[in-house]
This record gives C-alpha cells, structure tokens and sequence, in this order.
C-alpha cells in the first residue's frame, strides 16, 4: 500500500491535501510503485529558503526540493521510504499567476517533478537524462489532468 502523508506549514496559500495526496498516489502507481511511503510538506518562501540554505548551500528559495531516503549512507535501509517532497506554495501561487496557469497545476508539476528527483530522475546529470525526465513530467502531469 502506498501511504502519503501530506503537512501544511503555510498560511498565504490555500490548497486541498487530500488533492494532493491523491494525485501522489495516482503518480506512484503509475511509475509502478505498489508499496511505498512518501512525504508532501507545504511551507512559505521563508522556510523554503532556510532549507534550500541549510541542505543546498544556496540562500534563496525555490519551488520545491526533494529529499530521497534512498540517498546517503543508510539509504538502503528501508527502500519502501521514499523520501520527502518539499513545495513552497508561495512560489507556486506566484509562478502559476506568472504563466497564466492554474494553482493546482502548478502545485501538481512541482509535485510530479519531486517525486521523479526521489525514484532516481535527475535533469542536472545531463541534457539527455534533462529530455527523459521532461518528457516523463509531461505525460504525468497529462495524467493528473493538467490544463496547461
């Protein structure tokens, strides 16, 4: 069974974590995951910008950062733990009102591409692994209904 558990640590922005973790859900078991844990933290651009500081050695916020349990020395200890997916709702309201493009499909693109970061994608290896991953975002977000 895939569990998902979803915290909101901020207040500007409104969102539905039963949303969320329905679509995460929908993603893992599209990307063959049966079993499996996963985290979705919501936080501002104050918190965001200390963890990205603190875990990245870069002291600005950003839109979302993923935290793999399957990294580091002990990653292997439980591979059904996947890790913690880390989404500033302000830069995502912000981005979204930028583009034209809906909250919920602004927060589901950030969404799918942490979870790709956590099962092993990475778009800064190489401008290849950049295109496999883009276009595995693209399809994944199609999935969860994206309208643009």
């Amino acid at each position: 069974m895939i569990q998902v558990s979803v915290a909101n640590r901020q207040r500007s922005v409104k969102l539905s974590t039963t949303r969320v973790k329905r679509n995460a859900r929908q993603v893992l078991l599209e990307m063959g995951f049966v079993k499996g844990e996963l985290s979705v933290v919501f936080v501002d651009d104050g918190e965001m910008r200390l963890l990205n500081a603190t875990y990245r050695r870069v002291n600005k916020s950003t839109d979302v950062l993923a935290f793999a349990m399957s990294e580091g020395r002990f990653g292997g200890i439980n591979p059904h733990v996947l890790g913690d997916v880390v989404i500033s709702a302000e830069t995502a309201a912000f981005r979204a009102k930028e583009e034209g493009r809906q909250l919920n499909d602004e927060l589901d693109a950030l969404l799918v591409h942490g979870i790709l970061h956590l099962i092993g994608y990475d778009h800064e290896r190489s401008p290849a692994d950049a295109r496999i991953m883009r276009a595995k975002e693209r399809s994944l977000r199609q999935l969860l209904g994206a309208r643009s």
